[in-house]
Order: C-alpha cells, then structure tokens, then sequence
C-alpha cells in the first residue's frame, strides 16, 4: 500500500517539475556558446581597431552577467526541486501530510489538536515550496529572455562595427603605429595631443598619463586623463563646462590630430566609429565613472 503511494507520488512529481521546468533547449548553438564565438568575434575587433571598443565590452559584460544569472537561477531551481521532492518522500513515509486523516484521528483533544496543527505546518510548509519553485520558474524565464537579448546586442554591435572596419583601416593607416618614448613613457602623439589640448584649455587640475601595469591605454603609454576635480569629487559647474567644452573639441578635431576615443561622465564616444556619445555601465564610482576627469586615448 504505501509503495503504490510512493509511487503514485512519483508520478506526481514527475508532472510537476515537467510542467515547471525550464524547456528545452532547441537544436541551435546554446548561450554560452554563441557568447564564446562572439567574445572571440570581439576580441579579433579589438585587435583588428588596434585598441579598446568601450561600447563593446560594455555589450559583451552585460551578456556575460546575464548568462551567468540564468545559470544561477537554474542551479537554485534544481534544488528548490530537489528540496520539495525530499518533502514529499519524508512526509508520505511518515504519513503526516494527508489532510483528509485528520477527520479519522481518535484519541484525547490535545492529541487531535497536536495532529491537525501537524497537518496544517506540512501543508503551508508545502504551499511555501512550491510557490518558491514557481517564482525561481518565472525569474529564470525573465533571465534568459534578457540574456537572449543581450546576445542579440552583442551581434548587433559586432555587425555595426565590422561594417566599420574599412573606414578604421584608413585611419590606422593615416596614423600608423607609434610605440612609447623612452623618457616620458608616452607615444610621441599623446604627447603632441596633452599639448594641444592644454594650449586650448586651462587645467587647474592635474593630467595624469602613464599608468604602469594598465592592461589598457593608459599602459601603452597613449592615453590622458584631463582632471576637472582634485580626483574623486563631482566636478563644479564651471569645470562640467570645462570637461564638455574639452571632450567637444576632441570630437571635432580628433580625427585630425589621431584621438581614437573620449570617455566622460559616464559616456563613451569613439572617433574611430563616429556612432556618438554612447553610455557606459556603471563603475561604481565618480572616478571609475568617469565624471572627474576626461579621458583621451590616441592611435
């Protein structure tokens, strides 16, 4: 008798978790493996436009999060399942989840009221479980639908710039390549653009350049960092002028003078694709932000 209630609840199961569980996959590449092929698709850009594609690794960042949370998501669904099937087999063996025995129970008053609040914990205990298991279902839906879109951005945004990469040839051409001095850790065209860019605006702030150990441009030696704070402060309004007047100019004479890209205040704009300003994701930080200082990177 209890074996064919095991087994009945077995089945059960079965029909729960089938009619909860995430689908299938199709037959098509999953995620992590179009994501793979396009952080590789990203990586030759990179190479191919000699220098960071802030936009891209923004794109590429936020398809990784989001592929890391629908696997999260489905690993804490597994063993919500797996904890609620565990429920199942220990009251069934116990016999203590079947609410219809509370209205066979003999004995004094206290022992009936012991039992029917016995039934009532494992049946609310039950409900909780599910419901739980419901709403990681519904989450995980969420998450891969806007995991899915965020490799739809990334494709995108690898498309728009391999469409570009004609134009970018012609500009790295142009420029050619230029390794960093000897006495200021600089390439010679840093040196001539912070040059330039002091002649034409007042810094009452520093200018910090050369960054040993930068994985990025700061340690090639091409990248400034033009400051409109003493560093870790919101800039007045006067130096936000100063900073939007400065990355303006960069915009307007950067592909004669060899400025690659602008960061500041939060946005990114990259001479080499003219798409405009774009917005980055948050740092975390005024400095990591970028709302303290203009940042310039050359070819």
């Amino acid at each position: 008798m209890r074996s064919g209630r095991v087994m009945g609840l077995a089945a059960v199961l079965v029909g729960l978790f089938s009619v909860l569980a995430m689908p299938a996959a199709e037959a098509k590449p999953s995620p992590q493996a179009q994501l793979n092929r396009l952080t590789k698709q990203a990586a030759d850009l990179q190479k191919a436009y000699r220098g960071q594609i802030q936009s891209l690794e923004d794109t590429r960042d936020a398809a990784q999060k989001a592929g890391e949370r629908v696997k999260k998501l489905r690993a804490d669904l597994a063993r919500a399942e797996e904890q609620v099937a565990q429920f199942y087999r220990n009251s069934y063996m116990s016999g203590t989840i079947d609410g219809p025995k509370v209205f066979t129970f003999s004995g004094d008053p206290d022992t009936i009221l012991g039992q029917v609040a016995t039934v009532t914990y494992l049946a609310d205990e039950k409900n909780q479980r599910l419901k739980h298991i419901g709403a990681l279902v519904k989450e995980s839906k969420a998450a891969k639908a806007e995991a899915d879109d965020k490799i739809v951005d990334l494709k995108k945004e690898i498309k728009q710039l391999q469409a570009k990469k004609q134009d970018v040839e012609q500009l790295l051409k142009k420029f050619g390549f230029q390794t960093p001095g000897s006495a200021s850790g600089l390439t010679a065209r840093m040196v001539s653009v912070r040059a330039l860019i002091m002649q034409n605006f007042p810094m009452p702030f520093s200018v910090g350049c050369l960054r040993s150990g930068d994985p990025g441009e700061h340690g090639k030696g091409r990248a400034c960092d033009f400051m409109m704070s003493t560093g870790g402060r919101m800039p007045d309004a006067a130096s936000v002028a100063r900073g939007d007047a400065l990355a303006q100019w960069c915009i307007e004479n950067g592909r004669q003078i060899g400025i690659m890209y602008i960061i500041w205040r939060q946005r990114y704009y990259d001479i080499r694709t003219g798409a405009g300003w774009r917005t980055m994701s948050d740092r975390g930080g005024v400095t990591a932000n970028h709302y303290d200082h203009v940042h310039v990177s050359v070819f």
